[in-house]
C-alpha cells in the first residue's frame, strides 16, 4: 500500500459542517462515512483502489492518501485535483457575492449563509453517473441505486470501504445486473452507454476548461438532456456558470422567492436565472439553500 499526506488551507468562512453533511447523505457509509471532523472516502483513480481521510482542523484540511498498489505521478496529481473537488474547492463563491450584494433576492441569503459553497464528485464519470441515476426520482431512492451502483461495479479498499467505480469497471457490467436491482431499463442503458464510451475514449471526462465543448459531446449521447449536462458541468467540472432551471428544486426556490405561488416554466426560470450569469452554479447553490 502506498500512501501520500496532502495539506490544504481552508478558504475564510469555509462551511465544514456543510461539506461534512454532503457527504454523510448515504446513511450505510458504504464509500464515504463521517465522523465527527473526520471524512473518509474511497474512490477508483487508474485502476487504483484509493481512500482519502481528511480530518479538518483550524483552517486546514489534512489528507491521508492510501492507495492498494503503486500510483504514478501523473495519478497522484488527479488525486489531489479528487481532493479539492470533494472539499467543495473549485468554485469561489467570493465574485458571486460581490455580484448579489444589493440584490433583493440573493443579497439576504448570502449575509445569511456567508461562504456557502457546492461540493463536486470527486470525478467527472462519478458526478455524470450520480446525476444519471438521480434523474426524476426522489433522494433517498436515488441514494439507495447509487449505493447498489457502487456495489455492483466497485471494487473495496483495504480500509473496507466500497471505491466508487471507474468507466471500466462499469462498461463490464450486464443490462440485468443493474435492472434486477431497481435500475429502470432506460436508466441502466444510459449508464452503461456512457461508461462504455468513455471506457473507449470516444467520451472525454477530463477536467478542462471548456464547458461548450463539454456540454455538446455530453448532449450527443443518448439519455442525456439539459438538466443532467448541466448538473455534470456543475457537479464534475466545476463550472460557475450552469443554469440548473431544470431542477425541480430551484424552480421551487424561485417561486417561493418570488412569491409566485407556483413553481416557474422551465423558460421562465432560465429567463430569470440569465441575470445572474456568469455566476448561475453559486445561484442554485442558494437557492437549494433557501428550501
Amino acid at each position: 500500500m502506498g500512501g501520500q499526506t496532502l495539506s490544504l488551507r481552508l478558504p475564510p468562512q469555509y462551511r465544514v459542517d456543510e461539506v461534512l453533511a454532503f457527504h454523510a447523505r448515504d446513511a450505510e457509509g458504504v464509500a464515504e462515512h463521517v465522523s465527527g471532523k473526520t471524512l473518509r472516502k474511497a474512490v477508483l483513480l487508474g485502476g487504483a483502489p484509493l481512500l482519502f481521510a481528511v480530518d479538518f482542523m483550524d483552517g486546514e484540511a489534512r489528507c491521508l492518501v492510501e492507495a492498494d498498489g503503486p500510483l504514478d505521478a501523473a495519478t497522484w496529481a488527479r488525486a489531489d485535483e479528487a481532493l479539492r473537488s470533494m472539499l467543495a474547492l473549485r468554485i469561489d463563491p467570493a465574485p458571486f457575492a460581490d455580484f448579489v450584494r444589493d440584490d433583493a433576492v440573493f443579497g439576504p441569503l448570502v449575509a445569511r449563509l456567508p461562504g456557502l459553497r457546492i461540493v463536486q464528485s470527486a470525478t467527472v464519470f462519478e458526478a455524470l453517473t450520480w446525476a444519471i441515476i438521480g434523474q426524476q426520482i426522489n433522494l433517498p431512492f436515488a441514494i439507495s441505486l447509487r449505493r447498489s451502483f457502487i456495489q455492483q461495479a466497485g471494487r473495496v479498499h483495504s480500509s473496507g470501504l466500497w471505491c466508487y467505480p471507474e468507466a471500466a469497471d462499469v462498461a463490464r457490467l450486464e443490462l440485468d445486473t443493474l435492472t434486477s436491482r431497481k435500475f429502470s431499463r432506460a436508466k441502466a442503458e444510459t449508464l452503461l452507454r456512457v461508461a462504455r464510451m468513455a471506457a473507449q475514449g470516444e467520451l472525454d471526462l477530463r477536467l478542462n476548461e471548456d464547458p461548450a465543448r463539454n456540454a455538446a459531446q455530453l448532449l450527443a449521447v443518448k439519455g442525456i438532456g439539459p438538466w443532467t449536462v448541466n448538473y455534470t458541468l456543475l457537479r464534475g467540472y466545476g463550472y460557475a456558470d450552469c443554469s440548473l432551471e431544470g431542477d425541480v428544486a430551484v424552480r421551487s426556490a424561485i417561486g417561493r422567492l418570488l412569491g409566485m405561488g407556483e413553481k416557474p416554466t422551465i423558460a421562465q426560470a432560465q429567463a430569470w436565472l440569465a441575470g445572474y450569469a456568469p455566476h448561475r452554479t453559486m445561484a442554485a447553490a442558494y437557492l437549494w439553500a433557501s428550501l
